[in-house]
This record gives C-alpha cells, structure tokens and sequence, in this order.
C-alpha cells in the first residue's frame, strides 16, 4: 500500500522502458533503475520489432532506447512511438559519439542523447530530467550542428530555386519529412504505396541536391518566401 503524509499521495513512478540487443545491459539498466523510488522499469525489448509491439501498451514516461540494432536503429523507434503516444520522452543511448546520429535523433523528437560510459547517477538523473520535461540535448551543440548542415544543404543550386523547382506533390512530402514522419506514415497519410514515397524522395533529394533525408528535413522547415506575381501593366485599350 502506498505510504501518504498528511493525506497527500506521493506521485506516481516514472514509468520506463528499455531497448537494447545486449540483455546484459538491459538487466544492468533495469537493476539500476528500479532501485529508485520514484523510478519503475515496465518493460524491456531486444529488438525494433518487440520495441513497437511492447511499447505502446505499456504507456511509458521514458523510453531508453540503443541507437544501434540488429534489425533497425533506436532513432526510427523513437520516431514511431512518438508518433503513437506523443508525449513520450526518448532518452537516445550509444556507445558511439556520432553527430550524424544525433542530428537524426533529434529531427525524430528525441529528448536526450547520452553514451554508455555515463556514469549510473547520471543516467538517472538523465531519466529525472526528460521525464520532467526538460532536454538532455546540449543546446549550443545541437544549434551548432543544424547551423553546419543548414550550410551544406544545397551545394548545387540556391536553397530557394531548388525548392521552386518541386512538384505539388513532392513539397507535400517533403513537409511531411520536416515533421519527422517515416516513408511508411508518409504513404498512410498520403494515400500512397510506401514504395511510391520512395520514389518521389528520391527525385526530390536530386533536386535538392542533397544525400541525405535529414539534410531535406532541414530545408523543409525553411521553406522559400512566396513569391509575388509579376506585374504587368493594363493592355491599353
């Protein structure tokens, strides 16, 4: 029965969830979590298929998921689950210090993003702080990284010619692309075979030219000014 002072209920545990491929690690993280009070791990997976079976139904506050799998990465994770239960903190965990990565996980809403050699008070103090609602992701960091991408983003042609030149239908995916969506929400979202998504970012990437989604996702939430129509005076009557 849970202890209450002067008729006041403690707040509920945070409610956590693990994914990683070493059980190792995920008894290690479950150990250390759990022997905190205001901490309780609801359910671990090994793998990105198990992760988006388990999650949703166990309805976490934090979910720490390994950046690297098997069958899949930790960032698409994050994406997916965010997208079913919104305000779910995505606490990122690697053992690699990867800017690529971490650009990804934060166009995937992700709320932190630490390496395996931090130490175990600090991994919970992490937990403490996304599940509050605060970010684990250094700000001067990440500013600096989306600035540098920013600048690489379209080596080929003007930033606001390249997004001129899209179709209807690629700027319609290429916004979707900015709000994180994977190929497969996309298609559902737009009516479209998960194949055809594939295409159309494909023509859309060479006409950014770009290599890469995220750097496309960077672009999409700086969209072009709109341009005015041209004046033309009256024809003479």
């Amino acid at each position: 029965m849970t202890e209450t002072w002067a008729g006041v209920t403690p707040p509920a545990p945070i409610r956590v969830f693990l994914l990683d491929d070493h059980e190792v690690v995920r008894r290690g993280l479950h150990d250390l979590l759990d022997a905190e009070p205001d901490i309780e791990v609801v359910g671990d997976a090994g793998t990105v298929d198990h992760a988006l079976a388990r999650g949703p139904a166990l309805r976490p506050d934090v979910a720490i998921l390994d950046v690297r799998l098997p069958d899949g990465d930790g960032i698409t994770v994050c994406r997916e689950l965010r997208s079913r239960m919104p305000a779910l903190a995505c606490l990122m965990l690697t053992s690699f210090d990867d800017d690529d990565a971490l650009l990804d996980a934060i166009m995937a809403g992700a709320a932190g993003y630490v390496l395996k050699q931090i130490k175990g008070s600090d991994l919970v103090s992490a937990v403490r702080t996304v599940a509050s609602g605060q970010s684990m992701l250094d700000p001067a960091t990440t500013a600096r990284l989306m600035s540098t991408l920013r600048g690489d983003a379209t080596p080929q042609e003007p930033r606001d010619e390249a997004l001129v030149g899209l179709s209807p239908r690629e700027r319609e995916i290429l916004a979707l692309i900015g709000e994180g969506l994977t190929n497969r929400q996309i298609g559902k979202r737009l009516f479209l075979s998960e194949k055809t998504v594939k295409n159309h970012i494909s023509r859309l990437l060479a006409k950014l030219g770009v290599e890469r989604r995220i750097q496309a996702a960077v672009l999409a939430s700086h969209p072009p000014p709109e341009r005015a129509p041209d004046a033309r005076p009256a024809p003479p009557r």
